[in-house]
């Protein structure tokens, strides 16, 4: 029978105990997300799809109200319970990720999604990334093992399947960042540097054969060549998308003045932050990209002061994944990286990665609250 007060007590101890500023940090994320759709889809909506103008603004809405409650729940959570449940939720993402290739949609020449009946479509690797992390932190952290190669070696038996998914699919972007976030979480479980160089030099060399000599992955040369040299065709999205945050200049054009939306397809999603340059001003950009920094300085503190191995691998892992997207994202729109389609957590449209970034945000919840003595 529901109680009342066991269920005030419990969201009170919620309360008194999770880092206020923390949540003040990823809520306010959100709102700039969903602020920054309602100004920046409304233009798309009424004259792509001829509809409500407020069409994407609600389903981003949408999600972001979902994403809360996944948040709030990771958040609320016993910390056994969500590190056992996380696990079993890696083994039905990871079984998702794998039907793929056998019954995905395909959309512009990659097949990334799944369209369940009783499920809208999205993307798999978005839920895989959390509770990735999770297992492999699990497995460096493992008292088993003393020596810490067998523990590199298990946690490879791990990232493999989902990069050979994700090539298959294929998703070069996802792949270098899950990639990335593993080499973040083997570097600080103290590894050897010559090994950690030589694993890493592996890997740049795997992923040049496959752009080099594959011929599914020509789509990644093309897009290399208009990086480095413009004149060899049409200006690619990049530059576009650089031109577009020129062109604000430094207080912007102003709210729906941006040409962006209407020059790229899909800018509200992997162009966002150059929307948002357009439109408000690069004044705007600094502050969002400084909130990125204070939320990651936040979560330093608490690694800082954490004494469990598993607890810093998974917020080290966590922070990383943000940053190297956040990173990608706006390096994307700079010109400074080649276009891989990547979102901005917390900011772009897109259910799965707005869904997926909530629980990366209620795990980091749950793991920096408060320690009851």
């Amino acid at each position: 029978m529901f109680s009342f007060n066991k269920f005030f007590n419990e969201y009170y101890g919620w309360w008194k105990n999770i880092d206020k500023f923390l949540l003040f940090l990823i809520f306010l994320l959100f709102f700039l997300g969903l602020f920054f759709s309602l100004v920046s889809t409304s233009i798309i909506a009424s004259d792509k799809l001829n509809t409500n103008t407020y069409y994407f603004f609600i389903k981003h809405f949408i999600f972001i109200f979902l994403g809360l409650a996944i948040l709030i729940t990771f958040s609320f959570l016993d910390q056994n319970k969500l590190l056992n449940s996380s696990k079993i939720l890696f083994i039905i993402s990871f079984i998702m990720l794998t039907l793929v290739p056998f019954i995905g949609v395909e959309v512009k020449g990659s097949m990334r999604w799944l369209d369940l009946p009783v499920v809208p479509k999205f993307q798999p690797i978005e839920f895989v990334k959390p509770f990735f992390i999770i297992m492999v932190a699990s497995i460096l952290s493992l008292n088993n093992y003393k020596n810490i190669y067998i523990k590199y070696f298990l946690s490879l038996l791990i990232i493999i399947p989902i990069i050979l998914f994700l090539i298959s699919q294929p998703d070069i972007g996802q792949s270098l960042l899950i990639v990335l976030t593993w080499l973040s979480l083997i570097f600080v479980s103290g590894i050897n540097l010559f090994f950690f160089f030589s694993l890493f030099s592996l890997i740049f060399l795997i992923l040049t054969y496959l752009i080099v000599f594959i011929p599914k992955f020509e789509y990644i040369q093309i897009r290399l060549l208009s990086f480095f040299d413009p004149s060899s065709g049409d200006k690619s999205q990049s530059e576009k998308a650089s031109e577009a945050i020129s062109n604000g200049g430094f207080f912007g054009k102003g709210i729906g003045e941006g040409q962006l939306n209407s020059r790229i397809p899909e800018a509200h999603t992997d162009f966002i932050i150059s929307v948002i340059a357009e439109e408000f001003g690069i004044v705007i950009v600094i502050a969002i990209m400084l909130i990125f920094l204070i939320f990651a300085y936040k979560v330093l503190q608490k690694i800082y002061m954490e004494q469990d191995n598993k607890i810093k691998l998974i917020l080290v892992g966590s922070i990383s994944l943000i940053l190297l997207q956040t990173f990608i994202h706006i390096g994307v729109n700079i010109r400074i990286l080649p276009t891989t389609g990547m979102t901005l957590p917390f900011l772009s449209y897109g259910g799965s990665s707005i869904l997926s970034t909530s629980i990366l945000s209620g795990i980091i919840l749950n793991l920096t609250k408060r320690k009851l003595v």
